[in-house]
């Protein structure tokens, strides 16, 4: 069976950054398999072309440039944002909100995103709300374990925005995270719980 849409697809993948002989940043193992609906719209989508029509048994390698992946580094998603909105009954968070660590907030309209804290001054926050491959060129290489017809159910959960895995979002555990935002200083808030879900771009 080959690879198309509504087909559930099982794989594994070794992720490069910079190339075939670049930094493995993220696998996919067959005990940890990614797994998604083809067509469904949870991966990213040059990622999905390149995959079609394989079948199960067959070996790929495919090359994404950064436009076709994450996306350039856009300066509009680093913003400056007041300490006081990461204060917590009264107080600042300052295990949470130090440099280098990845929050999980969200806009007004309910997005969800990761900020990434680049700097903290006595007034802001600066954080970087790209996606962390943003300006990367991606290079997978991996194996087709399993090409099957998705059940109802399964189509069903994807539709509704179930997460399942992401590709290449960049923590290793083949979880989604999804970055992006461009947000403006009001609009932010660090009321979700954890980080988000669109495992496209």
């Amino acid at each position: 069976m080959a690879i198309s849409k509504n087909k559930m697809v099982s794989l594994t993948y070794d992720l490069r950054i910079g190339g075939a002989e670049g930094e493995m940043i993220e696998q996919a193992t067959a005990e940890r398999p990614l797994n998604f609906i083809y067509g469904a719209g949870t991966m990213l989508p040059k990622f999905e072309a390149l995959l079609e029509g394989l079948e199960q048994g067959k070996s790929f390698e495919i090359n994404l440039n950064s436009a076709d992946a994450y996306g350039e580094v856009d300066e509009n998603a680093i913003v400056d944002l007041p300490k006081s909105i990461f204060i917590m009954e009264g107080k600042f968070d300052d295990e949470m909100i130090k440099v280098g660590n990845t929050v999980p907030m969200m806009s007004t309209s309910g997005q969800r995103m990761n900020g990434l804290v680049l700097e903290v001054t006595e007034e802001t926050v600066k954080m970087d709300f790209n996606h962390p491959l943003a300006g990367e060129d991606l290079h997978f290489k991996g194996d087709i374990l399993e090409v099957r017809e998705a059940t109802d159910e399964e189509i069903a959960a994807s539709v509704q925005g179930g997460c399942g895995s992401g590709c290449g979002c960049g923590d290793g555990e083949s979880s989604c995270g999804d970055g992006g935002c461009g947000c403006e200083d009001e609009s932010c808030s660090t009321e979700s719980t954890q980080g988000g879900c669109g495992c496209g771009h």
